[in-house]
Order: C-alpha cells, then sequence, then structure tokens
C-alpha cells in the first residue's frame, strides 16, 4: 500500500508564487518517476512537469521558465515551485509516482486545488 499526500496549495492572486509538496509513504521499493498533473474544470488531466530518478525534468510548455519541480529522494518527496501564476493555472493539481518492485506502477495522490485569481 502506498501513499501519496500533497500540501501547498490555495487561493494567490496572479503574479504570485505557490509550492506544492507530495510526500510518498508505506509499503515503497524504488521510486522511478515523480510528477505532477494538473485537472481544470471540464478539461482532460494534462501533465505539468515530471522528474525521473537521474533529476532529468520535462515541463509543459505552457510552465516553462515558470514552474521548477525538483524531488528529495530521501524524503520520498516532490515538489512544484509555482512562480508567476496566472488565471489558467487554476486546477487541481496531483501528484503521479512510478514506483514498484518488479514492475512499476502508478500512484496518485488525491489532488489540492489551486486557484489564480486575477
Amino acid at each position: 500500500q502506498v501513499q501519496l499526500v500533497e500540501s501547498g496549495g490555495g487561493l494567490v492572486q496572479a503574479g504570485g508564487s505557490l509550492r506544492l509538496s507530495c510526500e510518498a509513504s508505506g509499503s515503497i521499493f524504488s521510486i522511478d518517476a515523480m510528477g505532477w498533473y494538473r485537472q481544470a474544470p471540464g478539461k482532460p488531466r494534462e501533465l505539468v512537469a515530471d522528474i525521473n530518478r537521474g533529476g532529468k525534468t520535462t515541463y509543459a510548455d505552457d510552465v516553462k521558465g515558470r514552474f521548477t519541480i525538483s524531488r528529495d529522494n530521501a524524503k520520498n518527496t516532490v515538489y512544484l515551485q509555482m512562480n508567476s501564476l496566472k488565471p489558467e493555472d487554476t486546477a487541481v493539481y496531483y501528484c503521479k509516482i512510478k514506483s514498484g518492485r518488479f514492475f512499476l506502477y502508478d500512484y496518485w495522490g488525491q489532488g489540492t486545488q489551486v486557484t489564480v485569481s486575477s
């Protein structure tokens, strides 16, 4: 059983910053990729950023230069620093990890709301 607990969401004005955290706990073997996704009302869930165990990162085009993903392997935690937030960044943000002993499985957090006011 793997649990992901997210924190750091909230309400912020446009141009502001938030930092999301997601800590994995439970029956964790090696964690491969860790990432953040978001889902706005009426839209499909989309990748925001991910990071592999070696630190290689991938970002969605519309967050490049504004968001930074990082991870602390010792703490099984992934972070998302979000700067210069825009109203269109408003969504529920979910973290996801790939972990497993022989096969990699996807585990999702419960989601945290980020609301950016104009």
